[in-house]
Formats: structure tokens, sequence, C-alpha cells
């Protein structure tokens, strides 16, 4: 029995034996202090979702120009269009444009307007051909008048030589007289030679005061002839000012008929291009989705979404917001990885290269300018030199990004983040 005890002591707890328990200690001890100098790939979690790369291909919105009634639809949901198909037919709700002939009698109006900017230019023609004429006139009349004063101022040369002539002769009689009388009253001449010599002092004298009369008239009528010139000219000035005045108005009236036909032309445009506002078109290839209204007759407002139209061809891109304590590590050309929601993966947050079911991206392009969130948007497009993205996402599908920074050791990073720092700053290198 004692024997037995022995035997059974000795097989369990195995005295005797070499023990083998500090060598595993040893062993694991190795393997746990060389794991701490395996490489690391520091990285940066961050939410997102699919966008497009460009803008004309995400999602648009359908919006109705003006305001109005809808007549007619088109397509529906789910129906793929062409450029240019047909959408929606909507009919007109205001007052001002309810008349099916507007273009028409707007373009009647214009019709007129011309009309009556040719009468004035016809007007003007005419007012300046009246101003050249009165010109005219206004020349020969001063130069007839001007040749009436010449002659007289010629006449008063005449007059004024005669009366030089008659004074000469006045003078000469007086003497002759003056003689003659102390002659007669000394008896040396009879009374009736005094009396020839004073008819001939009383003609000279005569001729004296005639002449001089003469030449007054000459003044006088020459003083006429130069108020008459100035009235000519003050006439015919009055004319013409006049004329100018008709053909200035006239202008001013063609200017306000230019500026009235290109205010109707403007409408008629205007007019034109509502009329062909009522078809809605699709403005590029997509699918139609989320129409906002339903039914026929339902009033729509202007701007007011109908319909959305989503582009059959995508280049997608995600777009990641990111921290603003990680902003400075986030470089365009950096790569990242991304686990798109539906499709599994199996992540390996230190060694990206080992995890399965990610994909691969490239940063293109860090925003300068906060969101609304409070986060900064990060556009990645995909990786050509990875495998490519799954053909089924579509924008608006989440992703989870691993901004991928430097390779440090585990050591490292244990210590990092023990201490509460921030991975190192990264700059990848852009690839050109």
């Amino acid at each position: 029995m004692e024997r037995n005890f022995f035997r059974s002591f000795e097989q369990v707890y195995r005295q005797g034996e070499k023990s083998y328990v500090n060598r595993w200690l040893l062993l694991i001890l190795f393997i746990f202090l060389a794991s701490l100098f395996l490489p690391w790939t520091q990285n940066i979690n961050a939410k997102g979702k699919v966008t497009s790369l460009f803008q004309e291909q995400r999602p648009q919105a359908i919006n109705s120009p003006i305001p109005g009634k809808i007549v007619k639809w088109w397509v529906r949901e789910g129906d793929f269009v062409k450029k240019g198909d047909t959408l929606i037919q909507i009919s007109e709700i205001k007052e001002d444009y309810l008349d099916p002939n507007l273009v028409n009698r707007t373009e009647q109006q214009v019709n007129a307007k011309k009309d009556a900017i040719s009468y004035y230019n016809g007007k003007v023609n005419v007012t300046e051909s009246q101003i050249q004429n009165l010109k005219n006139g206004k020349k020969l009349k001063i130069e007839q008048v001007e040749n009436k004063l010449k002659q007289l101022e010629n006449k008063l040369v005449g007059e004024r030589a005669e009366l030089t002539a008659g004074i000469n002769e006045y003078n000469l009689t007086k003497d002759q007289f003056e003689r003659q009388q102390k002659m007669y009253e000394q008896g040396l001449v009879s009374q009736t030679q005094f009396q020839q010599r004073n008819a001939a002092f009383q003609n000279a004298q005569a001729k004296k005061t005639v002449a001089e009369n003469k030449i007054e008239q000459t003044l006088q009528e020459i003083g006429n002839t130069k108020i008459e010139l100035k009235a000519v000219e003050q006439d015919y000035n009055e004319k013409i000012n006049k004329a100018d005045a008709d053909r200035f108005q006239s202008l001013g009236s063609i200017e306000v008929g230019k500026g009235e036909v290109a205010k109707l032309e403007n409408q008629v445009s205007n007019y034109r291009i509502r009329n062909g506002m009522y078809i809605i078109l699709a403005p590029q290839d997509g699918q139609i989705v989320q129409a906002k209204k339903s039914g026929i007759g339902e009033v729509i407002k202007e701007g007011e979404d109908l319909m959305n139209i989503v582009p059959p061809k995508i280049n997608y891109a995600v777009e990641m917001f990111i921290r603003p304590l990680d902003l400075p590590l986030i470089s365009k050309g950096q790569k990242v990885r991304f686990m798109f929601d539906g499709f599994p993966a199996i992540i390996f947050s230190g060694w990206p290269n080992q995890s399965y079911g990610t994909y691969g991206g490239k940063v293109i392009a860090v925003e300068n300018s906060i969101s609304p969130n409070g986060l900064f948007r990060v556009l990645v497009v995909e990786d050509l030199q990875d495998r490519p993205w799954p053909v089924q996402i579509k924008i608006g599908a989440g992703a989870q990004g691993i901004a991928l920074l430097k390779d440090v050791p585990i050591w490292y990073e244990l210590w990092r983040n023990i201490n509460g720092f921030p991975p190192d700053y990264y700059q990848a290198a852009i690839q050109k």
C-alpha cells in the first residue's frame, strides 16, 4: 500500500525528471522582446462616405425654372434618360404670361416702334433740308442787302463829291456877291448886275443845301440798310434755330424709340425663352430618382425641386473627415486603406498589408477650411496600383478610412500611446 502511494507520488510530481518550464518562459520572453522591434504602421482612423470625383457626376436636382402647374409627366422613377429627353411639362399660372399670342403682340409693338422711328428719321431729313434752305436763303438775302449797302455807300461818295463842288461854287459865288455888293454900294455897277450876282449866289446856296440833304438822306438809308441786315440775320437765325429745335426733338424721339424697341425686343426674347421653359429637359444622361412631386395639376414654385438624376458613369471618390489635431499629418499623395460598408474585412491596424477586405486609396485634396461638422474634409481617389474598388459601391455609402503614416517599432508605438503623444509628423512623397 505504502509502495503504491510513493509510486503514484512520483508519477504525479515527476520527481527526478528534468523541467523545461524555464526554457519555455525564456522563449516566450524572447519572442515578446523580439516582437517589440517589429515594424508598426502608424495610422489615423476617420469615417467618410462615397462621393464622386467630379461635380457633374454627382446626383443633380432638377428644378423648376419658373412657377407653373404640372401638365404631364414623361418619366417615372427608375427610368434611364438621355441628355435632352423630356422629363416634365408645365403650364403658365402668372396672369402676365397667359396670353398665347403674347410674343406676336409684342413683336407688333416692336414693329410699330420701328415704323415710328423711321417716320422721325424722315422728319429729321426734311428738317435738315429745311435748315439748309434757310441757310442758303439767309446767305442770298444778306448778299442782297450788302449789295444795296454798297450801292448806297457808292451813292454817298458821289453825293459828297457833289456837295464838295456845291460848296466850292457857293464859296465862289458868295465871294463874288460880296464884292458885287460893295461895288453896288459905291455905284460902280448897276442894280441889274447886282441882282444877277445875287441870284447866282442864291442858286449856289440852294445847290449846296440840296447836296447836304441828299447826303443826310443817303446816310439814313445806309443806317436803315444796316438795320435791315441785322434784322435779316436775326429773322433767319430764329427760323434756323426753330428748325434745329424740331430736328433735335425728332432725334430725341428717335433715341427714345430705340430704347423702347430694345426693351420690347428684350421682352420678346424673354417670352420666347420662357416658352421654352414649359418643357423641362434632362441636363445629362442618367437615372431618374426621388421624384418630389406627384399627380397632374399640382402647382410648383420657381426653383422648387422636382426630381433627381444620377449620372450612369461615376468616377468614385471618398470624402473623409479628420480632426483638426490630425490635419498636419495628412498630405497630398498619402496612402489610405478603406473598409466599405457591406464588404467584410479583417483588419490588422498596424500591418495594413496583412489586412483582408480593404481597398487602397490616395489623397488628392485636403480642404483648407473647416466643415460645419467641425472636421476637415479630405478627398481620396482609388489607388490604381492597388486592387480596384468594388463596382457595387454607390454614392453615399459609408467608408471607414485608415490613413497610413510612418513605420515605427511596436515598442515605440506602445510608448507613444502610454504617454498620449500624437503620431509622428510624416509627409508622403508625392507621386508625379
